[in-house]
């Protein structure tokens, strides 16, 4: 839904190089005061950042939601152009009062961090709303068919009845929410800006099952449906008014809720026709100015699709020679492209499709994060305090979720961290990588860097939730990498697995460059994906539809990764003995998300510190 694109909006960052442009601009001069120290200072900005972020979060209900907070408990996002323009507004005005009120001089290094990550957050907002048209609200890597069930399932609690009401509230709301978008797809379909053709079905796959059972259809009741009956029936309320509750719930879904996707579904389908092939970002108006502004937004450089696409290249050359020593470890004798096939043909290497195989899955991912929660004290001098479960996508949403993801958790722990895994098809899931997706999407990846960020005292609110995405996925691909370090995958197979999640994300370097910079086709992509990676074919048609909805989101991973690590190996060397990677951790996770410069000078502070 909306929540993630005002998120992303207001409370993201973009380019360090652009971070030291925007810090270097004229202001108004701050108005004379007594002299404070840094340590006053940092407090007066961070209390006034936090009512600023407060203010901004208020604009999106789901967002408050998503912080475990019941502020516009009864209404889902607003999805217009013009709400994003007041956001914005929002921030300039803010950004106008920081600069009125306070000066950097003043302030110690990480109260200066602060004042320059809140002014990139408001050149990030504008160049987004730039942007707002070229985004695809609806594709079959995020419906909002899908996400309007997951939201309320899995983050909207009901406590009382008022949160009961609160619910069904949303549940109407739906009609607004999707009347919304709807407008949204015909007017950028009327601007030449229409998703690839392979995103139709799928997408209206979603939607009908979600309104396939009770009480759109006999049988059994939906997944919505269900989640807000067990909810009600959980309450210690007379049952008469479980069964009021339950009632105007029915009727919010058979009306205004269903009205809603029969909305967006009709503009689906009206603009359908305009979609006349699968191409990139190039094909759209301004694509390649589009494309260049995710890039640097996606890495947080300026880099150029053409290094990145490079990158990928020179990275692969390196993991298939690694891959190589494994393939001769094991005696396996053929080329790298006969032992993939080996492994996603073998059943050897392969879960069962059926109950007992997918428990087996959970099973080894618990299993694996149970290791590194054992092993991290010597990694990490700072463990989160947030419970984190291994689940299963649930079932209206397999055949559109990807293969395995992070769904944050709050800080005051009311709702755990959940690494979600697709079992939709059990022949895409293979034992090889069971370990990793769980180091990068469970522990030590996604949970530790998320959770320890919302843990942190003494960091204003919107870094304790600030999202880069070179930084995110570069850690989460670095924790892949750290837990060979702490040498916890347990056999020549799971580090084979290893090096394919790398083999996986140098191959995005290449392909989505090459999809939206070079003008490769969908074929000429999961082509190359076959050839140098152990993904299974659906897998790698799932992986490369989503590179061409979301343009340069996949360079983000590997691009930050390789960042942490030359980071890791600079300390190392200046340090010698002085090393400890408990601290150098606590650097990088331990300040909340960074662009990749800025973390930079946070690990010479920490060099430069620990040399004296």
């Amino acid at each position: 839904m909306n929540a993630k694109l005002l998120l992303a909006a207001l409370l993201a960052a973009t380019a360090g190089a652009a971070i030291a442009q925007h810090g270097a601009s004229h202001r108004a001069p701050a108005p004379a005061r007594a002299a404070a120290t840094p340590a006053a200072e940092d407090a007066r900005l961070n209390a006034f950042l936090d009512e600023a972020f407060n203010a901004r979060a208020a604009l999106s209900p789901e967002y408050e939601t998503q912080l475990g907070r019941k502020i516009g408990y009864d209404r889902l996002d607003s999805n217009t152009e013009a709400s994003d323009r007041a956001a914005v507004a929002l921030a300039d005005r803010q950004l106008a009062q920081m600069h009125a009120r306070f000066r950097p001089a003043r302030l110690s290094p990480q109260g200066q961090i602060s004042y320059r990550l809140f002014e990139t957050e408001v050149q990030r907002a504008h160049e987004r709303l730039r942007w707002f048209w070229h985004r695809f609200p609806v594709t079959n890597n995020g419906s909002p068919f899908g996400q309007v069930p997951v939201f309320l399932i899995n983050q909207h609690r009901v406590d009382n009845v008022a949160d009961a009401e609160a619910y069904v509230s949303r549940l109407r709301d739906v009609d607004r929410a999707m009347g919304e978008i709807a407008f949204n797809i015909r007017h950028q379909a009327q601007l030449g800006i229409v998703p690839p053709a392979f995103n139709f079905e799928p997408v209206r796959a979603d939607a009908r099952r979600v309104l396939t059972g009770a009480p759109f259809t006999d049988g059994p009741p939906t997944a919505i449906f269900a989640d807000f009956q067990a909810k009600v029936n959980h309450l210690q309320i007379p049952d008469a008014e479980k069964q009021r509750l339950i009632g105007e719930a029915r009727a919010a879904l058979t009306g205004p809720f269903r009205h809603g996707y029969d909305t967006l579904l009709a503009a689906w389908s009206a603009i359908e026709p305009r979609a006349t092939g699968n191409q990139g970002a190039w094909s759209l108006p301004q694509g390649a100015a589009y494309y260049n502004a995710q890039l640097r937004q996606r890495t947080t450089t300026n880099l150029t699709a053409q290094q990145i696409h490079q990158i990928g290249l020179d990275q692969l050359t390196r993991i298939h020679r690694e891959m190589q020593a494994i393939m001769d470890q094991v005696g396996f004798h053929g080329t790298l492209q006969d032992f993939f096939h080996h492994i996603t043909t073998d059943p050897e290497f392969r879960y069962p499709d059926t109950e007992a195989g997918r428990q087996q899955f959970l099973s080894d991912a618990r299993a694996a994060i149970a290791r590194v929660m054992a092993a991290a004290p010597r990694y990490f001098r700072r463990l989160p305090r947030a419970p984190l479960e291994v689940r299963p996508v649930e079932s209206f949403r397999t055949a559109t979720a990807p293969v395995a993801f992070y769904n944050p958790g709050t800080a005051d722990g009311s709702r755990p961290g959940i690494m979600y895994v697709n079992m939709g098809n059990m022949a895409d899931v293979l034992k090889p990588g069971v370990e990793d997706v769980s180091f990068h999407e469970g522990a030590p990846g996604h949970h530790f860097q998320i959770s320890l960020a919302q843990e942190m005292e003494g960091l204003p609110l919107f870094r304790q939730h600030a999202f880069y995405g070179a930084y995110l996925e570069g850690w989460g691909l670095y924790a892949e990498r750290l837990a060979h370090d702490m040498g916890l995958y347990t056999s020549p197979y799971q580090e084979f697995g290893r090096l394919a999640g790398e083999a996986w994300r140098a191959t995005r370097l290449v392909t989505d460059t090459g999809i939206h910079a070079m003008h490769w086709t969908r074929e000429q992509a999961m082509d190359f994906f076959r050839q140098n990676t152990l993904l299974s074919e659906g897998n790698i048609r799932r992986e490369v539809e989503r590179y061409f909805d979301d343009p340069g989101q996949a360079t983000s991973y590997m691009i930050g990764q390789l960042r942490i690590l030359e980071l890791r190996e600079r300390a190392r060397q200046a340090l010698g003995n002085r090393f400890d990677i408990r601290d150098f951790h606590g650097v990088v996770i331990e300040n909340g998300a960074l662009p990749l410069d800025v973390l930079g000078e946070l690990v010479d502070r920490y060099i430069a510190e620990h040399r004296s």
